[in-house]
């Protein structure tokens, strides 16, 4: 049994909810950083702040993914329920998160809108996987591109609109969010649950009896890799590797004194170790649940996943401080400004507003070109030379003095952008078991979540103690790791061309 070829509307449909999505997300991207430093947040623990947004990511996709392999609703299906869910909590968020009172609220919000964004998009990835066969994937994934460039020119675009176009006020005083960046997120609110609800009710699944047709080879390719005693093995390997890790880093920052956002750094591998080894109790003991099923998938993964995490990694860490540090960046070298009460900051800010508009553009644009380079030069070619072009971007950055010469750095990035969230997981959709496709999703993401939560422990200290508090040191950073991660796509192992 085969899945049926669909049309191009059909495609267009099951991934209008991401314009929704991205449209929050590009919200939160552009204007966080911004909420942080009016509420009174120093440059250096702005990076900290934001940890709670892939720390939720990592926690939250796994989970929901696992979840939504096995759920079926006569009506909503699959992954629609979670869609739906996700949908309402974000909304609410995305309202409460301008009108956050203090700094500590602010984050908390974050958390809230963070989670309620990647409940409804961790199953959008899966549901290209489950519904289109290998031959569409690439064209599905680049479909859910475009809409992410869309919404992301939107959301970015709102504060400049309502400040020039409507008048809305663009400065507050201390401590206050000026009405065009609360304004915006309240569209965000309405686009967001209204897209999401177009693909809830314009889309179809397969039933649980088509996918299990559909799932019957895939599995078995799969449980031929599934040697238990291998994968105690590694569990045995990785967690005492990782808890020795992190106990020494912990030490070494005790011993320094050196700064806390580093703990959450070390914290974290000592505990990923210590999950690895209970894991691997549970499994001697004979216990089986979803627990054990999750962490010895983990590292069980497809050798396409296993490539695919280093230029995922690499390229993650280079957005993440690009999001945390463009507006610090742009309104200190280009705008002269480091007073968020004053005009030339909140112009600067509202800048980069237009300027993440320009590269999510050019990422809607290039998104159906994608399918048309990678069937022509190959997808690793086509990803890697997008890499390479954002990567040259970002570094650009450091030299401009010209706030429109900085447009031309956000074309390279908006083509990077364009291949980052659709080639790679064409790739991956293709190497994955249908049974396990949202769990696999989930924990892909932990190779986006991972370089954040670096990046957000230690670019604020390199900042910090490295770069005289010059944050556009940290885009350089970026650039010269998002080059690394277009080197690394040449060596994935994938039967895609």
């Amino acid at each position: 049994m085969k899945k049926r070829k669909l049309s191009f509307w059909e495609i267009w449909n099951m991934s209008f909810g991401f314009l929704g999505i991205q449209f929050g997300f590009a919200l939160q991207n552009a204007n966080t950083s911004r909420i942080f430093e009016t509420l009174g947040a120093d440059i250096e623990d702005i990076p900290i702040l934001w940890i709670a947004a892939p720390v939720t990511g990592l926690i939250v996709q796994p989970i929901i993914g696992y979840f939504s392999d096995r759920t079926w609703h006569k009506t909503l299906g699959r992954r629609r329920p979670y869609f739906f869910f996700g949908a309402i909590f974000a909304s609410i968020a995305l309202c409460m998160m301008p009108n956050s009172p203090t700094l500590w609220i602010a984050a908390g919000m974050l958390w809230m809108m963070d989670a309620s964004i990647n409940i409804t998009m961790e199953p959008f990835r899966a549901f290209v996987g489950d519904n289109l066969s290998d031959e569409q994937k690439t064209m599905g994934f680049a479909m859910q591109s475009f809409f992410i460039g869309i919404g992301a020119v939107l959301g970015s675009l709102l504060p400049y609109i309502f400040t020039n176009w409507i008048g809305l006020s663009n400065t507050a005083p201390e401590g206050v969010i000026p009405d065009s960046v609360k304004w915006s997120f309240y569209i965000g609110a309405a686009v967001f649950l209204i897209s999401v609800l177009w693909t809830v009710v314009r889309s179809f699944e397969y039933t649980p009896e088509e996918m299990e047709a559909f799932e019957a080879q895939e599995e078995e390719e799969y449980s031929t890799n599934h040697d238990m005693n291998a994968i105690k093995g590694r569990l045995m390997t990785y967690g005492g590797s990782f808890l020795a890790l992190g106990l020494a880093f912990t030490a070494y920052l005790v011993f320094n004194e050196l700064e806390k956002e580093l703990y959450i750094l070390a914290i974290g591998l000592a505990v990923t170790g210590l999950l690895f080894l209970f894991a691997k109790v549970l499994m001697n003991s004979g216990t089986q649940n979803g627990f054990t099923e999750i962490i010895s998938d983990l590292v069980n993964m497809p050798k396409t996943m296993q490539d695919l995490a280093y230029v995922q990694f690499f390229s993650w860490f280079s957005l993440f401080s690009m999001w945390i540090y463009t507006t610090q960046t742009v309104t200190r070298h280009v705008f002269g400004s480091t007073d968020t009460t004053s005009a030339a900051y909140n112009e600067g800010a509202d800048w980069v507003g237009v300027i993440f508009t320009v590269y999510n553009a050019v990422a809607a644009l290039v998104a159906f070109l994608l399918p048309v380079l990678a069937k022509k030069y190959g997808i690793k070619t086509t990803h890697m030379l997008a890499l390479v072009a954002g990567g040259l971007g970002l570094i650009s950055i450091f030299f401009i003095k010209d706030q429109s010469l900085l447009i031309l750095s956000m074309v390279g990035v908006g083509i990077a952008w364009s291949s980052i969230v659709s080639l790679p997981y064409a790739m991956l959709a293709s190497a994955l078991p249908s049974s396990k496709m949202g769990y696999f999703m989930g924990v892909f993401n932990f190779f986006i979540v991972i370089p954040q939560i670096v990046a957000a422990t230690i670019l604020g200290f390199m900042v910090k103690n490295l770069f005289q508090e010059d944050p556009a040191y940290a885009l350089m950073i970026g650039g010269v790791s998002m080059i690394l991660a277009g080197l690394l796509t040449l060596r994935v192992r994938t039967k895609m061309a």
